[in-house]
């Protein structure tokens, strides 16, 4: 049947009529929306909408980011197929998945930006649906943060990433990839006493009461170890994920704006991943994927299968 629908099918991002179940088509042809999802902003009898942000005018060093949404979906075609492995179900067929597109900006309006990315992700949530989101850099999870904060009240946050961005940063009017959890917990969007961040590696010695899971810890102690300490923070409240793509070592994942050596290689990261099952999630995103750094497409890869992992976790509780 498989091998059938690849001769036959194409552009499952238009032509799919079932919103559930794999896709078989040639990963190298078509139209590429993310692990061939149908495009679509109806969210009647959705589960999951993944939504891109090309948002990169915030980072501190090299920006390219703005191509992390288009560069993910490619990426992504691999995964369509089967289901991901060490689940033991299949994600894409016990929910509807759409690829609810990139949300419009204007480029030139920066100010703007936030409050839209508010508005976009508020429309997701209000329809019942987990938004699962492509960026983009680090500063677009804040104004995502305080749509899901209006709807559940502050956030257990559950952080991927080589720096804490959690750096003093007062002004309002500032966009910055590396304030975004200072300002989540200054505003009393994020808890931080229900929060972890994983895998960071630079220093900054205000916490801000979050529990910091360094690199080195993960290393030395191992992935039972790390799981046992974030659903100690975490317990049973639902919890938002955001996976920065330099959480990963750079050996791993190259094209990203502030790479930092001895990260998280990529098993360690898709076994806390899918150690975390079971937990309610609230959304996801996975940002910093920023392509013109990475000729191979390993970034781009890796953050694919990311959102894949964040689409499990979400249909974790509907599997069979």
């Amino acid at each position: 049947m498989a091998l059938n629908d690849a001769k036959t099918q194409t552009d499952h991002a238009f032509t799919r009529n079932n919103l559930r179940g794999p896709s078989f088509e040639n990963a190298f042809a078509g139209a590429t929306s993310f692990l061939r999802r149908r495009y679509s902003k109806d969210l009647n009898e959705v589960d999951v909408a993944v939504t891109g942000i090309p948002f990169d005018q915030a980072v501190t060093n090299r920006p390219g980011t703005r191509f992390g949404p288009r560069a993910i979906r490619e990426a992504s075609t691999l995964q369509p197929y089967d289901p991901p492995y060490g689940w033991g179900f299949d994600p894409l067929s016990v929910q509807t998945v759409v690829d609810y597109g990139d949300m419009a900006f204007d480029y030139a309006d920066t100010r703007g930006v936030p409050g839209r990315i508010t508005d976009h992700i508020a429309g997701i949530l209000a329809a019942g649906v987990v938004p699962i989101t492509l960026g983009g850099d680090h500063s677009i999870t804040l104004p995502i943060l305080r749509a899901v904060a209006a709807q559940h009240g502050p956030v257990a946050l559950i952080q991927f990433d080589a720096h804490s961005d959690s750096w003093p940063d007062d002004d309002p009017d500032r966009i910055d990839h590396g304030t975004f959890l200072y300002k989540a917990i200054r505003q009393g969007i994020v808890d931080p006493a229900a929060s972890v961040s994983i895998g960071i590696r630079t220093d900054n010695p205000d916490t801000m009461g979050v529990t910091i899971l360094d690199a080195p810890f993960v290393h030395e102690h191992g992935i039972p170890a790390t799981l046992d300490a974030i659903r100690a923070v975490i317990g049973s409240r639902p919890a938002y994920i955001t996976f920065d793509i330099d959480a990963l070592d750079p050996a791993f994942a190259p094209g990203t704006g502030t790479p930092v050596w001895g990260g998280l290689a990529s098993w360690q990261a898709a076994a806390i991943l899918r150690g975390l099952a079971g937990i309610t999630l609230l959304g996801g995103d996975v940002v910093e994927v920023s392509p013109p750094y990475d000729t191979t497409g390993a970034t781009a890869i890796a953050g694919a299968h990311v959102a894949m992992e964040l689409i499990a976790l979400a249909g974790w509780g509907r599997r069979g």
